[in-house]
């Protein structure tokens, strides 16, 4: 957490350049807990969103998104024998709101003509709404009901500008949770104890996977900034 902390100072005090990306997310999600398969990337659902970035320099950018994704943990599509015999199959959805710091790998200079490319880092705080779910007699069980929790998003991409003014990009982005209930295995409230499973201990994750197109506006604000 130091080493964030640090990096977000130094990306407002010292840096002065300036652009902006409007734009959409598109591609699949999947989650990971106590339901379903492993692997930690293989989309089961569809994700779609929108983005917005404040590119403060060649390195670094405020990025803000919100994004809707669902999924489907199934039982009998796990690698593991036992989740197999269970067969439990849960499906649920989540709604994001996620504000933080874009790090570029190399100097990303939109201000200056010609293609431009560079790996790049996200992370931040994600708020998130999800369905409320519980497993009884083997069948899931849905309330109507939703229930909110926090996220750290750990995000890898690219991006590339394909012109003056759009750039596509590709990234994955992990989502550790502050729940353990996104596949109904532990919901919370002394009525439902006798129903939870799994281990209690460990949260789940869900991950969104997908391609990035964004528009870029905004003038160079000083005539070194990006130079």
């Amino acid at each position: 957490m130091r080493v964030f902390f640090l990096v977000f100072l130094f990306a407002v005090g010292t840096l002065s350049a300036q652009t902006y990306e409007i734009g959409i997310f598109a591609g699949g999600a999947n989650m990971i807990g106590d339901v379903g398969r492993t692997n930690y990337i293989l989309p089961s659902g569809l994700s779609y969103g929108a983005l917005f970035k404040w590119n403060k320099s060649k390195r670094y950018a405020w990025r803000a998104s919100v994004i809707r994704g669902s999924f489907t943990a199934d039982d009998t599509k796990s690698n593991l024998a036992s989740r197999v015999q269970r067969a439990y199959a849960v499906d649920n959805a989540v709604t994001e709101f996620s504000a933080g710091l874009e790090f570029n790998f190399v100097e990303y200079n939109l201000h200056k003509l010609g293609p431009a490319f560079t790996p790049y880092l996200y992370t931040g705080f994600t708020y998130f709404r999800y369905d409320f779910n519980y497993i009884d007699a083997l069948q899931v069980q849905n309330l109507n009901q939703k229930d909110g929790s926090f996220a750290i998003p750990m995000t890898v991409g690219a991006k590339y500008r394909i012109s003056q003014f759009f750039i596509i990009g590709a990234e994955v982005g992990a989502r550790y949770t502050f729940t353990d209930n996104l596949d109904a295995s532990n919901p919370e409230g002394s009525n439902f104890e006798q129903l939870r499973f799994g281990n209690i201990l460990s949260d789940d994750w869900y991950v969104f996977s997908g391609i990035t197109f964004t528009y870029t506006f905004g003038r160079k604000p000083c005539q070194d900034c990006f130079e």
